[in-house]
């Protein structure tokens, strides 16, 4: 309302100095459509009353002489009718901008608010999924385990009968031992892969190297972790994420590319750690989605959980590097 009355002090002035000759009634415009923009109906009407006076004032004060007093009542209605549908427009246009606003700004917050549930039932579903994993884990590595291996010593006091009586059976009863242990390797393998323990300090290294030991045994191809120096990334949460994205990495190494050779390895670089896994497979496939795109979109929420840049990038030959940085402060 200031910068309005200043505006018609102003053209006001300006008028009175040029002459009742030259008309100026349309720079009131101005202050009017300020006034009505940014106060309202009751801010308009009131500046389009100043101006139109201010416009009569100075043609009065500059000498003008009008054979009537109705030319200028008229002139002055006419000059108020036509700020009054200036007014109107702008006060319509100004309260239809306020709704949009608003309309804009409830439906950013139910956006926010649906991908913050989003957020919070998809880290949900990942710890529902990690503890039904560490269950399963928990239970092939205690009770099956437990069961096979008294299974395995029943068959090997079975074996060590058969065999004292000289019994043609015995082979057989040491080929069920053998079998026997054999299951027994594949429930522990099987249940350190669903529940890797000690993921602290220098259990998640150890982690990573039974998981490319495992890796290497289980599908014969060339597996090996590096790590120059001993690292710990975070807490257990944050080594548990990086744990599961190696797996999934190596998995989709595998299955999709057909990697004969895979690499993990995690080091110091300047304030962050880069953490990746690198193959000499076929290469990212053209339509992710359709093979891998589930397990890219997992590992990447789980580096996005840990506060880590993740970056999945095809090699220049052939291979694919997987590879997740978190800055250290």
């Amino acid at each position: 309302m200031a910068i309005s009355l200043a505006l018609v002090l102003i053209i006001g002035l300006v008028d009175y100095a040029t002459g009742y000759a030259l008309v100026f009634s349309a720079f009131y415009l101005l202050p009017v459509s300020l006034a009505a923009w940014h106060k309202g109906l009751g801010g308009g009407i009131i500046l389009s009353v100043l101006s139109v006076a201010a416009w009569l004032a100075g043609d009065y004060a500059a000498g003008v002489h009008y054979t009537s007093t109705f030319v200028p009542v008229w002139n002055g209605l006419i000059a108020l009718a036509v700020y009054g549908v200036v007014v109107t427009m702008l006060v319509s246009l100004r309260t239809l901008q306020r709704e949009l606003e608003e309309r804009v700004r409830q439906r950013t917050v139910a956006l926010a608010l649906e991908m913050e549930e989003r957020t919070r039932l998809e880290r949900e579903m990942l710890d529902i999924t990690e503890r039904a994993q560490r269950k399963i884990g928990h239970d092939l590595h205690d009770v099956l385990g437990q069961r096979l291996t008294a299974a395995a010593l029943a068959s090997q006091v079975l074996h060590e009968k058969l065999k004292g009586k000289s019994l043609p059976e015995s082979a057989a009863a040491h080929h069920l031992v053998e079998m026997m242990e054999a299951s027994i390797a594949l429930t522990r393998n099987l249940a350190r892969g669903l529940q890797p323990l000690g993921l602290e300090a220098e259990g998640f290294m150890d982690g990573l190297q039974e998981l490319a030991r495992n890796i290497s045994e289980r599908f014969g191809v060339n597996c090996e972790f590096e790590c120059p120096t001993p690292l710990f990334p975070g807490n257990a949460d944050c080594c548990t994420h990086l744990y599961r994205i190696a797996q999934e990495a190596v998995s989709n190494a595998i299955r999709h590319g057909r990697a004969r050779f895979i690499n993990i390895s995690i080091e110091k670089q300047d304030r962050s750690i880069l953490f990746s896994i690198t193959d000499d497979g076929t290469g990212m496939p053209e339509h992710p989605s359709s093979t891998g795109g589930l397990g890219l979109r997992i590992m990447a929420y789980r580096a996005g959980m840990i506060g880590a840049q993740f970056k999945v990038e095809r090699l220049p030959e052939s291979g694919t590097r997987v590879s997740c940085r978190l800055n250290q402060s």
